[in-house]
């Protein structure tokens, strides 16, 4: 349930590594929580401010046809 939590650590850990990461924002999930709320939006966010890229999976399909 927390898939977005390892998403954004291995993002970090190759970041520093010096890779450009794109992120397949529909490829990953993340919980609600009744008082935090939509964490998948909040990954979303965090993905953006990350990473190089966050692109739909049919995005990441159609740039590699």
């Amino acid at each position: 349930m927390l898939a977005n939590l390892c998403v954004e650590a291995h993002l970090r850990e190759l970041l520093e590594q010096g890779f450009e990461v794109l992120v397949v924002k529909d490829a990953t999930a993340a919980p609600r929580h009744p008082e935090l709320g939509d964490g998948y939006k909040a990954a979303l966010i965090n993905f953006g401010y990350i990473a190089n890229a966050l692109l739909s999976t049919d995005e990441v399909v159609a740039a590699m046809q």
